[in-house]
């Protein structure tokens, strides 16, 4: 019993590793939420006063950040999705060679399962980033007007 139980940690190893990086990368998403919430919120602050281009630069900026937390919150569920089909692959592992069950087949389509997650999840993370160059790109254009206001 002891050897089947050290033999399947052997195997459960690089699952184990891929929820480390599941971590790291929740761990970027959760920061990149906080840093966009922050921002919300100083836009907020300044949206009821002002007026002109400055009040309709804050709306829509506003609203790039629905739409950016929104796409972080879809990634940090997909990658927390992923991360909970790895716990389960482990699982099954352990499981399958206790109780002697051949379900390989449930373990493979968990870890694909897993994959097909942290794919989409990352997929998610690269628009985010793509509409946060958006808001950088503005503000750059505003900058080049105001030094040279032809």
């Amino acid at each position: 019993m002891i050897s089947t139980v050290a033999a399947t940690i052997q195997i459960s190893i690089a699952p184990v590793f891929l929820l480390a990086g599941i971590a790291g990368i929740l761990n970027v998403l959760v920061g990149r939420m906080a840093r966009v919430v922050d921002r919300a919120r100083k836009l907020e602050q300044l949206h009821p006063v002002s007026t002109g281009a400055e009040h309709e630069r804050h709306v829509w900026e506003l609203r790039l950040i629905d739409r950016r937390l929104a796409i972080i919150n879809t990634s940090i569920w997909l990658c927390v999705a992923s991360g909970i089909a790895i716990c389960l692959v482990v699982a099954l592992l352990f499981g399958a060679e206790i109780v002697h069950l051949d379900i390989g087949v449930i373990v493979a389509a968990a870890f694909v399962m897993s994959m097909l997650l942290l794919t989409a999840g990352l997929v998610a993370f690269l628009f985010e980033v793509r509409l946060s160059v958006r808001a950088i790109r503005v503000r750059e254009e505003l900058l080049e007007r105001e030094r040279d206001p032809r």
